[in-house]
């Protein structure tokens, strides 16, 4: 899924990891990305942990939407940070989800914002993606 989002591309933002119910993306932080203020957008930021949520959700291999999401910014990040969003499902009821994402400074593990996503199967399978991945150990 994530191969044919270009808006998570067009913004470097890279993947580290996934499994079940979980995923890991980074973006480095570029000129065009701070504001006015010389802090990153808190758009770009929401959309880090957006997109690492949007992996988390989809990992079982069913098509999963955003129902909703709220974010917090703790801390800015600035020009040459690379910032890590950590998204982990916490529940999951029915056809709907809770995932948390904490998006971090990886220099020093400052906590720059923390994301809520609320989710929603749309209980059908994604194309050319196999049902669920294998659980872990």
């Amino acid at each position: 899924m994530l191969g044919e989002d270009l808006a998570s591309a067009g913004l470097g933002i890279t993947l580290d990891d996934v499994a079940p119910g979980r995923s890991r993306l980074r973006m480095a932080v570029r000129d065009d990305m701070v504001n006015g203020h010389a802090i990153v957008h808190g758009g770009l930021v929401f959309t880090l942990a957006d997109s690492a949520f949007a992996v988390a959700c989809n990992s079982h291999g069913v098509v999963t939407v955003a129902a909703g999401a709220d974010i917090t910014f703790t801390a800015p990040a600035r020009l040459g940070d690379v910032l890590v969003a950590e998204a982990v499902e916490t529940d999951t009821f029915g056809r709907s989800g809770v995932t948390d994402v904490r998006v971090t400074r990886e220099s020093d593990g400052v906590v720059i914002a923390v994301f809520r996503g609320r989710s929603r199967s749309l209980s059908r399978p994604i194309p050319g993606v196999a049902q669920g991945l294998p659980e872990e150990d």
